[in-house]
């Protein structure tokens, strides 16, 4: 009888936390749905197709969110329309779900190396290399995007941007 209100709640615990993963699909379970969206997405952004390859891409997102392939896909779309900030930031979440997708890394490097940012791109390249433990293509593909460098506009406005510092004022003795 002391126990019985222990055991109650324990009972009962375990019986919510039970149910509750019972209807839970795993991580690695992708909707069917979002699965066909996001390769008739791959589909038309192979025709160059941008804009129809956007929509069934953000379908297929908006219908799984766990769909990493839309997630890189997207950011090709991005990248195809010159939009490398936003291919930056789609590659940013496939790779809050693996941290380790050597496609992301590498589609992300080359996506900064558009920005100008050539430093943050060589990041990318290490974190490849340290991954790959030996030459592989994706550290190849990046290292040949940083050593080619950003394109010229990016490197023309950059300069433009560019405030020369004033020069210093002499003190008077």
């Amino acid at each position: 009888m002391r126990y019985s209100p222990l055991g109650l709640a324990l009972s009962l615990a375990l019986a919510c936390v039970g149910s509750a993963a019972l209807g839970q699909k795993a991580d690695s379970e992708i909707n069917p749905r979002s699965v066909v969206l996001q390769k008739q997405g791959q589909d038309a952004l192979a025709r160059g197709e941008y804009q129809r390859a956007e929509d069934y891409l953000e379908t297929a997102l908006a219908v799984d969110p766990r769909n990493r392939q839309a997630y890189l896909r997207l950011a090709e779309v991005a990248r195809a329309q010159n939009l490398p900030g936003k291919a930056v930031r789609l590659y940013r979440e496939a790779l809050q779900m693996e941290p380790n997708d050597l496609a992301a890394l590498e589609g992300q490097g080359d996506a900064l190396v558009q920005r100008g940012a050539v430093a943050k791109a060589q990041i990318n390249l290490a974190r490849i290399k340290a991954l790959c433990k030996t030459e592989c293509a994706a550290s190849t593909r990046l290292a040949a995007v940083i050593a080619k460098g950003p394109p010229p506009a990016v490197v023309a406005q950059k300069e433009a941007t560019t405030v020369p510092p004033k020069p210093a004022e002499k003190q008077a003795n």
